[in-house]
């Protein structure tokens, strides 16, 4: 990675803003189940606008981030969504702060991250080159599990403290942080393509049958749509079911996801010995598999301290297999796609991933407050156990990121 001196700063800038956003995932929830007086059902609402605009926008956004330059709109959406989050704790001193509010300020903020997602995964092909980018994934997942092991536990100090809305300053400070950094990027881009209407849908539909035509990205993009239709279900439940089934203080749930994040730094540790060795398919598929089994633990842990360490061993678990994955699937994805597709591709998937999120949150998140906590988490365990089985009879489980990078040259 020392051959990349672009890196370096993109690694700073992702470790920062993502240190952030874990003390921000923790304080949101709280405030929804605590100050807000919200269930299961708010949670997932909440989710369910977070992620809406790469429902409606997805397509569109990575056809424009693939004829812009990418720097600048990383730069920019950084700046957006750090002045956005200095309106929350402002709104929460005025009470002025509700659901529907808290809706409307999260479905913005998803749209800025729309538009800095598709262009972060697609820059860094353009910093680092392809036999590289398994280990450049597999170092900001590091940062990233860093960030899960330390965010969410200064998060519980600092709600505990000063109250979920002010400790959602942290995550302004490090997307302002963020965007500084990238202004450093000694990278030169081509310059911005101009495009139309018409050639917007064409490249977007051009983005969609790249992915769903390709024998390996094809099973391993609607694999991973099931898994997150699981994951925004079984999300939405967790927090109200730490809080109040299992009894945990704010402070409490945030050390459990600061284990999660130990789990991920391990696992992103191994990622890139592991898909050397085993190849990403498999590694993927194991680590669904574990996912699984962690969500099945979350289910059957109890209000006591014994019940607490299975619910801290499941985020450990969870962590692991996470960090594991990541690496290997956004490694084979970048390898596996020409740079002219990068932005497209990324944004087709995400997506319709984030579709699963505005769906699979809110329906979740009802079922759990009509039919109980544990009822749905058995039922997202069982969804995250089919998803791993039908990755596994697919022609994904032998796929290699140096297979897919050689097929590209």
């Amino acid at each position: 990675m020392r051959d990349c001196p672009g890196f370096g700063r993109v690694w700073t800038a992702a470790t920062i803003s993502g240190f952030g956003s874990y003390v921000t995932t923790l304080a949101i929830q709280v405030l929804i189940v605590v100050t807000l007086h919200e269930g299961a059902g708010g949670v997932g609402l909440v989710s369910s606008a977070r992620w809406l605009p790469y429902l409606l926008f997805g397509l569109l956004a990575g056809v424009l981030v693939e004829r812009s330059r990418r720097r600048p709109l990383l730069i920019a959406t950084d700046l957006g969504r750090g002045l956005l989050l200095i309106a929350v704790p402002l709104l929460a001193l005025t009470h002025r702060l509700s659901l529907p509010v808290l809706m409307g300020f999260t479905a913005v903020f998803g749209l800025m991250s729309l538009v800095g997602d598709a262009a972060a995964q697609s820059f860094l092909p353009r910093v680092v080159p392809p036999h590289l980018l398994t280990a450049a994934n597999a170092r900001l997942d590091q940062s990233d599990a860093v960030a899960q092991t330390s965010g969410p536990a200064l998060a519980g100090g600092l709600i505990s403290v000063l109250g979920a809305p002010v400790a959602v300053l942290i995550d302004a400070a490090s997307y302002l942080t963020s965007a500084l950094l990238l202004l450093r990027i000694p990278t030169v881009e081509p310059p911005r393509t101009p495009v139309s209407l018409r050639g917007i849908r064409a490249e977007a539909t051009e983005g969609l049958r790249w992915v769903y035509s390709h024998p390996t990205l094809r099973p391993l993009a609607l694999n991973t749509h099931g898994w997150f239709l699981c994951n925004a279900a079984a999300g939405a439940v967790l927090p109200p079911f730490a809080l109040r089934t299992l009894g945990l203080s704010a402070f409490g749930l945030g050390v459990a996801m600061a284990v999660g994040g130990v789990g991920g730094l391990i696992g992103s540790l191994a990622a890139t010995r592991l898909g050397a060795g085993f190849g990403a398919g498999r590694v993927v598929i194991a680590a669904r598999a574990g996912t699984a089994a962690a969500w099945l633990l979350v289910a059957l842990s109890t209000p006591h301290w014994l019940g607490w360490a299975l619910f801290a061993g499941a985020q450990l678990l969870v962590g692991l297999s996470m960090g594991a994955e990541n690496a290997n699937e956004m490694g084979y994805w970048q390898a596996a796609t020409p740079d002219a597709l990068q932005a497209r591709t990324n944004a087709t998937r995400r997506s319709i991933n984030r579709a699963m999120i505005v769906v699979g949150a809110p329906a979740g998140g009802f079922l759990a407050d009509a039919l109980g906590y544990r009822a749905m988490l058995y039922t997202a365990a069982a969804g995250f156990l089919i998803v791993s089985a039908t990755l596994a009879a697919s022609r994904f489980r032998t796929a290699r990121i140096g297979d897919a990078a050689a097929a590209q040259k």
